[in-house]
């Protein structure tokens, strides 16, 4: 058993040895690729996804120099036809990118890699003849053993990200990645198939992938291999029923990604820590790994102060996804932001809507930490006024109520810049963003005799009432309070709080020059 070559299969011996869910379904869409254009496979997920863990699964089940029949027998895989074809049937050269950056300096890289696999695979086969060129090496093992490899890289972008503002370790990289896999004739007669996994998809050169024969499978457009890297819905519900946790404060806390086809996908490192701890915390924003959020949102783009306050708010941001660079440096505006931060995990794309959002509480608490120490005027601005809604709405000043939803409704005409209730709508979303610090929030409620516009639910330790909020376009704030009491909305918080704060707002967007264009109405009760 090498580091490199042919590793074996205790990697995955010891992941068998905790709590395991059953991902080795990957293998049977893999086995489909062996020897076909399409073997070349790059999927990407953000940090503590179970990437790692599906490479060891791939080494264990492809290695020659192992016997992981014992391994697999009653897996998934063991199922498909495909399974007994390909099981310890090849050589495997796999390659930790991590791992070897901690070994080597950053512009040792590929040197490293090449002395030390040629190392192994001459101490492994004597009669294999070591060329100059590393390619050349493979081919002769190939022809040597007559059998292909199947190369697995883990972290396969790791010299991207932390080498990255040096241009000179990045172009060596890839140049030796493109010495692999770009020139088809040679990589056919030595790979059965590759698979590499990353946080980032694969860099580009200029618009066009550097590794263009790889089939990308990312945050973004995770297509068929959706439900094989992260937990689903079943797999979490299934976890929570076993140890007798709460599944819907698991949703809370880590659920809100959500691939095509697939549904919701978690964070398994976050799901296993909570379940192991028991404790709803934030597990996957202390991973050693983890990118600095605050380099990010502070960026110096327009518009993306007010786009990090929708996020926070709980709005879905529209955003363009084409033309980011795949690195840590490369960014045009702030799409090209919010698409890195899909690829890192910080915010959940939306593929139907193109829009993003802030997946779940654990990472809403990131970006509420984030904002109180960056250097981000703007948003910090935009939290102070929200804190100071909240007190004004529970203390009823109605006027400076109104006057705050008009500055927000004034200052985000561009984005919503239609009038109806559904602007109306965002705009509060917007005005009362800290909500989450005390409340949950709710739109449309059933309610009574129908549905609620948007209902502030106190959290347990809040000792804040509740806010039921009516809206109303070219009406009157107290035809909105009107509606509360008529179709009864207040009755459906009866036994979640005592207090309950009732909030008529109206938009009239026929206002006299110079009159204001919004009114509020509020009233107490108490259920």
């Amino acid at each position: 058993m090498g580091i490199y070559l042919n590793p074996g299969n205790s990697g995955f011996k010891r992941i068998l040895g905790s709590e395991y869910i059953d991902k080795t379904g990957i293998i049977a869409k893999i086995n489909d690729t062996i020897d076909t254009p399409k073997n070349l496979i790059s999927i990407s997920r953000a940090r503590r996804f179970g990437k790692s863990y599906t490479a060891q699964m791939l080494c264990a089940y492809y290695d020659i120099t192992c016997d992981s029949k014992e391994l697999f027998d009653g897996l998934d895989i063991s199922g498909y036809g495909s399974y007994g074809d390909y099981l310890n049937k090849y050589d495997v050269i796999y390659l930790d990118m991590t791992g070897i950056i901690g070994e080597t300096d950053f512009n040792d890289i590929v040197p490293y890699i090449k002395r030390n696999i040629t190392s192994e695979i001459i101490e492994k086969y004597p009669d294999v003849k070591a060329e100059e060129g590393f390619v050349g090496t493979l081919v002769n093992m190939v022809t040597e053993n007559n059998r292909k490899l199947i190369m697995i890289i883990d972290e396969w972008d790791a010299p991207i990200r932390e080498a990255k503002d040096d241009e000179k370790v990045q172009k060596e990289y890839l140049d030796f990645l493109r010495s692999l896999f770009k020139n088809s004739g040679t990589t056919s007669r030595i790979f059965a198939a590759a698979y590499m996994t990353g946080i980032l998809p694969i860099k580009k050169d200029g618009s066009e992938s550097a590794l263009s024969d790889f089939n990308e499978y990312t945050m973004i457009k995770p297509r068929q291999f959706g439900e094989y890297v992260g937990f689903t819905e079943a797999e979490v519900r299934h976890l929570c029923d076993k140890h007798n946790v709460d599944v819907e404060k698991m949703k809370k806390w880590y659920d809100g990604y959500s691939f095509a086809n697939v549904g919701s996908v978690y964070n398994p490192n976050s799901v296993m820590q909570a379940i192991d701890n028991e404790d709803f915390d934030s597990y996957w924003t202390e991973t050693s790994a983890a990118e600095n959020l605050m380099d990010y949102i502070t960026k110096d783009f327009s518009g993306l102060s007010k786009t990090i306050a929708e996020l926070i708010a709980g709005i879905d941001v529209p955003v363009d996804t084409n033309g980011f660079a795949n690195d840590l440096t490369t960014f045009r505006n702030s799409d090209d932001v919010l698409t890195l931060m899909i690829h890192l995990g910080y915010v959940a794309y939306d593929s139907e809507k193109k829009t993003v959002h802030i997946p779940n509480e654990e990472i809403r608490r990131e970006f509420s930490k984030t904002v109180k120490v960056a250097s981000h005027n703007e948003t910090i601005r935009r939290l102070k006024e929200s804190e100071q809604l909240i007190t004004d709405t529970i203390h009823m000043n109605e006027e400076a109520v109104a006057a705050h939803i008009e500055k927000i409704h004034s200052e985000e005409t561009a984005p919503i810049h239609y009038n109806s209730e559904n602007s109306l709508r965002s705009v509060i979303k917007l005005a009362y963003y800290t909500y989450r610090d005390y409340y949950v929030q709710w739109e449309e409620l059933p309610a009574g005799v129908g549905y609620a516009d948007v209902v502030y639910l106190p959290k347990k330790d809040s000792m804040f009432p509740a806010l039921v909020i009516e809206l109303k376009w070219n009406k009157d704030a107290d035809t909105a309070i009107k509606q509360i009491h008529d179709r009864k909305y207040p009755e459906a918080l009866k036994g979640f709080c005592g207090e309950v704060i009732l909030v008529g707002v109206n938009y009239d967007k026929d206002a006299e020059p110079g009159k204001r264009k919004h009114s509020c109405k509020i009233e107490k009760i108490t259920l």
